[in-house]
């Protein structure tokens, strides 16, 4: 593979104008059909194979509408004190709302409106109404008219000293990133200036990664709406293919630069670093890959199509890396190098190869080296520490009680908590597949049911033979005690009583997210390990590779919980509403954070692994991999740590919670895990480190990372009688 990632790299070099081309192309025709699409809906939700979706594909089938998925409203009103609703002027405003929203300039996107006073929906004490409206599409397909006119609706109300408020997904809006996305890229720029010192070797992975990015997300948007994707999975695409996208060009433009220090020749130095470097790219987007379409395995579609859009903008970042890069670095000519070095290099100064000092990478190698116990005790110890929180680890889904305090969605669901009772968000829906007999006695079962606030009439469906009942549970949507009756009423019911609504879709989630979590974690890291195996030809290394990823995310967990579940320094991430942490997030986080923690183990430990197979003592070759590759591994994690830290400005709470957790993950496995527990491991275990079995090694097919086979091609090139031109030859075939 290192021969034809040579070929591949050098080729693209000397082409450079026509593969440069290409990828503008490609660019713009993906931002055509981004521009020509319709805006992305927020995406179909379903959770196969649970009570709580069979209830909905029976009401589907029993009662047609009633389960679609178009926007819902409820304008929440509120007397001032010592007044009611009922009284003559306020009951005049609601109904004023009322008719303003059948007539207003929605009205062609409202499918009813419901009168509080005809509706019962009036609090007892008469301080409190809301008025429900349906729509027929979904919130994200609401025009900007419809929606302003739901804002304006209650105005009139208010300034009569009524309280109105607004919930509901109708005022669902695509999730804003905020400037953080943006001053992490003003980071990853400083750190790459910092690490080239030079402005056209820093701007070259930016402008690379936002090109492969652009492309990715440019064609998750052309398809939203075609594949269902939903507007959260480019935002989290944009995330990940920022982030592997500079690391991937900045470990090819790394090793460019290096090569050209050898004294190569431009176009050599650009094969070779597609050879060397390009071969632990593609090997770490494999791992990264791996992890994300393995979100299958947890079969939840919504889930599915996320892994599976982001892993496409990794394998574009693995293409740009590996073609885009080589071309561009032959456009940029010298200028890639710092100032000082262009005459070293070139004969004009000190000569290249002059010995230089020993850089940080090596000094801290050297420090680990000579206190390996000490060291994987306290990154064992330290990580320990911070996971201790992920024990006490709650999830659920997100609904208007997780909002900031400050939302209109957060006040309406307070008042309606207060007005009707803290369960009154998050109503049970009850379907009976049979007669009015089953229904009623289904009813009078519920009523004598600990936890239960209210239960209303069965309403059949036109045929008979089904009927739905709510069920108002007495605590709120995400107590422990809601959940204890969600499942009281199912292990008391038949195969015909069905219990849906948002909350049983919660706690479905919620256990399906449970059971398939370590399903997952043997999938992803049985292949990443066998994958790893390849690369090192060893049994311990992959091993050391997957136990340190379980503890740097068990930690990130830790971290999470503390932050976003119990408050803890909240304030500092912008943390408005504590709660439980999404049910997606842990295995989410798990399948992003392996993919990339095996990223810097790839990158570091393949320079090890290539000194340790040309002679080098085991304690050497860790000096050697860490002396070459220990400073773009900083900067990747630095570059990294900013792209997903610029999410935590996010609107929307899942994009902020998973830019946390990705940050920190990055950061404990990055500087933890793989700066210090790795090297210390590598010195206790010594050769040890790099047995594999003789009959494993010759059953393994040999991919040759190290790039051997490459010195091999190169040299036979070399010395035979068409030498270079041959290869030449090659190369443009």
């Amino acid at each position: 593979m290192a021969t034809f990632l040579y070929r591949l790299g050098r080729g693209a070099f000397r082409r450079r104008g026509l593969v440069a081309l290409i990828w503008v192309a490609l660019l713009f025709a993906a931002g055509f059909g981004a521009a020509s699409a319709s805006a992305p809906t927020s995406g179909s939700f379903s959770i196969p194979g649970t009570e709580a979706q069979k209830a909905f594909d029976v009401l589907d089938e029993k009662f047609p509408g009633m389960a679609a998925d178009g926007a819902t409203a409820r304008i929440v009103i509120k007397a001032p004190d010592g007044a009611k609703v009922t009284d003559p002027a306020p009951k005049a405003q609601v109904e004023k709302i009322v008719e303003d929203l059948k007539s207003g300039p929605g009205k062609d996107q409202i499918s009813s409106v419901a009168d509080p006073f005809q509706s019962q929906a009036v609090s007892q004490d008469g301080s409190t109404a809301y008025i429900s409206t349906k729509y027929k599409v979904s919130g994200m397909e609401l025009t900007d008219a419809t929606r302003d006119a739901l804002k304006e609706s209650g105005k009139g109300a208010q300034a009569q000293g009524l309280t109105v408020e607004i919930g509901g997904d109708a005022l669902m809006t695509a999730p804003e990133t905020g400037p953080g996305e943006i001053v992490g890229i003003v980071v990853a720029a400083i750190v790459l200036v910092i690490t080239f010192g030079s402005l056209i070797a820093a701007g070259l992975p930016l402008l690379t990664a936002l090109i492969g990015v652009g492309i990715g997300v440019s064609s998750i948007t052309a398809l939203a709406n075609v594949l269902d994707l939903g507007n959260t999975t480019a935002t989290l695409a944009t995330m990940i293919g920022l982030a592997v996208g500079i690391d991937y060009a900045l470990f090819i433009v790394s090793r460019y630069r290096a090569e050209l220090a050898e004294g190569r020749a431009r176009d050599e130095a650009a094969g070779r670093a597609a050879g060397t470097a390009g071969s632990a790219v593609v090997f770490a987007g494999l791992t990264v890959v791996i992890a994300l379409v393995g979100l299958a395995v947890v079969n939840i579609p919504m889930l599915t199509k996320m892994g599976f859009a982001a892993a496409g903008t990794v394998v574009i970042a693995v293409l740009v890396a590996l073609t885009l890069v080589p071309a561009i670095l032959g456009f940029a000519g010298k200028k890639v190098l710092p100032a000082g070095e262009k005459s070293k290099l070139f004969g004009k100064g000190k000569p290249a190869g002059t010995e230089k000092k020993a850089n940080g990478g090596t000094r801290w190698a050297r420090f680990v080296l000579r206190r390996p116990v000490t060291v994987l005790l306290a990154g064992v110890i330290g990580l320990g520490v911070i996971a201790v929180p992920a024990g006490k680890l709650e999830m659920g889904l997100p609904d208007d009680g997780a909002q900031p305090v400050s939302t209109t969605q957060r006040k309406a669901y307070d008042l309606l908590s207060d007005g009707f009772g803290p369960g009154f968000n998050g109503p049970l829906m009850v379907v009976v597949d049979g007669d009015r007999a089953l229904a009623d006695k289904t009813v009078d079962r519920i009523k004598g049911l600990e936890g239960v606030a209210a239960v209303t009439p069965p309403t059949p469906n036109e045929a008979g033979d089904a009927a739905v009942i709510t069920v108002v549970p007495k605590d709120r949507p995400s107590s422990t005690a809601t959940e204890d009756l969600v499942h009281t009423i199912r292990d008391g019911s038949g195969d015909d009583v069905l219990v849906t609504g948002a909350t049983a879709m919660n706690i479905d989630f919620s256990q399906k997210m449970n059971d398939a979590l370590l399903p997952y974690l043997a999938l992803v890291v049985g292949l990443a390990f066998l994958l790893l195996m390849l690369v090192f030809r060893s049994i311990l290394v992959p091993l050391k590779a997957a136990l340190g990823f379980l503890l740097s995310v068990v930690a990130a967990l830790g971290a999470v919980v503390a932050v976003f579940q119990w408050g803890w320094l909240g304030s500092l991430f912008g943390v408005e509403q504590t709660g439980p942490i999404m049910s997606m997030m842990p295995i989410f986080m798990v399948g992003v954070v392996f993919g990339l923690a095996m990223d810097y183990e790839v990158f570091l430990v393949t320079r090890m692994r290539e000194a340790y197979v040309h002679g080098e003592r085991p304690g050497q070759a860790v000096v050697t991999g860490f002396q070459y590759s220990a400073r773009v591994v900083v900067a990747a994690a630095v570059i990294m740590i900013a792209v997903f830290a610029g999410f935590i400005g996010a609107t929307e709470q899942m994009v902020k919670m998973i830019g946390f957790g990705l940050a920190v993950a990055v950061f404990f496995d990055a500087f933890v895990v793989r700066m210090a527990i790795v090297p210390a491991v590598l010195a206790l275990l010594g050769h040890k480190a790099w047995w594999l079995p003789r009959w494993l090694d010759r059953l393994l097919p040999n991919v040759d990372v190290e790039g051997e086979s490459l010195r091999k091609h190169l040299a036979g090139a070399s010395d035979s009688p068409e030498g270079p031109d041959k290869d030449r030859e090659l190369v443009n075939a």
